[in-house]
């Protein structure tokens, strides 16, 4: 404004008007101007017109450039001592400054409807992704919340079961148990080292074997740099105790879960295998909410549908989890 200002009075003062008229002219008249801009700026902050309405934004200009030119003549004429000269170029400028009042509010309306609509779509984006994660998190909340029940109903009905014939073991795996799931109640959806993962994991994998004596092997085996990497937490134990259920339950014989890690840039690769029998095993046995919970987690956290395969290879069922890793 203030350089409008200043060419407003240079303009008027280099057409013989008086310094002092000039002056009161250019201040009074951008003032004035200033306000309007203002006005129509902070009324589009509240409205801002949809679809065939802009006409009326037209409209408001037309009006509101009409209102400033007769408010500057009424003024400067009423308050000011306006020579014949003066006021000449006062009625001859009036067309002027009506045009240039259009193009400026007309330019300020412009300006505030795009950055106010700008401003409501980032608005509107920023509500969306918190809604989206708020969704996320109650999903994988929910998800983790369903991991445990009919774990935690078996191990229950073995610590009952071991309380007359083996009251030792069935204090031991109650600690175990309370051990286990104070580590699960801990977790939350930030990722965890790989290390912390497989250690949290050895509490589920002894409580197991508890239940199941020399019938279950784990074999594991992983390397420094995989321990580093880092897993979302509670990952491993659904897939684990779906390997335990389908390689034991169908065989008296002793059976091995093996589980192995590896890094191959830019995931971490973890596979576990369990011994199948096409033969033997129920394919409607189970709701298989284990492997479809890991796999709805991991696309939830990563964005990927790709994370989680299962493949049968000489009497094993194999499941391959990918972890990808930001650095």
């Amino acid at each position: 404004m203030l350089v409008f200002a200043g060419l407003h009075f240079y303009t008027l003062y280099s057409l013989n008007t008086s310094f002092a008229l000039a002056l009161k002219d250019s201040v009074l008249s951008n003032l004035i101007l200033g306000l309007l801009c203002w006005l129509i700026s902070n009324n589009l902050s509240y409205y801002r017109p949809k679809g065939n309405k802009y006409i009326y934004v037209v409209i408001w200009c037309l009006i509101l450039s009409a209102l400033y030119v007769a408010i500057i003549r009424y003024v400067i004429i009423s308050s000011f001592k306006v020579g014949f000269l003066d006021e000449k170029i006062l009625n001859f400028s009036l067309p002027i400054r009506y045009a240039f009042c259009f193009l400026l509010i007309g330019c300020m309306t412009a300006i505030s409807i795009l950055f106010y609509n700008q401003q409501e779509k980032q608005e509107l984006e920023q509500r969306k992704n918190e809604a989206e994660k708020l969704t996320k998190e109650a999903e994988l909340s929910s998800l983790r919340e369903k991991l445990q029940p009919h774990f935690l109903f078996n191990s229950l009905n073995s610590i009952s079961a071991l309380t007359l014939s083996k009251p030792t073991e069935a204090r031991k795996m109650t600690q175990q148990l309370s051990d286990f799931l104070r580590g699960t109640l801990r977790q939350d959806d930030a990722l965890t080292s790989l290390k912390s993962e497989l250690a949290h994991l050895e509490l589920y994998l002894e409580i197991e074997k508890v239940r199941f004596g020399n019938r279950l092997n784990t074999i594991i085996k992983t390397d420094e740099e995989s321990l580093r990497k880092f897993i979302p937490p509670m990952l491993l134990q659904p897939v684990v105790e779906n390997a335990i259920k389908f390689g034991l339950y169908d065989t008296l014989e002793a059976v091995n879960i093996n589980i192995q890690t590896k890094f191959k840039q830019p995931n971490l690769e973890i596979s576990i295998s369990n011994p199948f029998d096409a033969q033997t095993a129920h394919p409607n046995k189970g709701t298989g909410f284990g492997l479809n919970s890991i796999k709805r987690r991991l696309a939830l956290l990563f964005s990927r549908n790709d994370l989680l395969k299962t493949s049968i290879t000489e009497n094993q069922f194999i499941t391959t989890i990918l972890i990808p890793q930001t650095s």
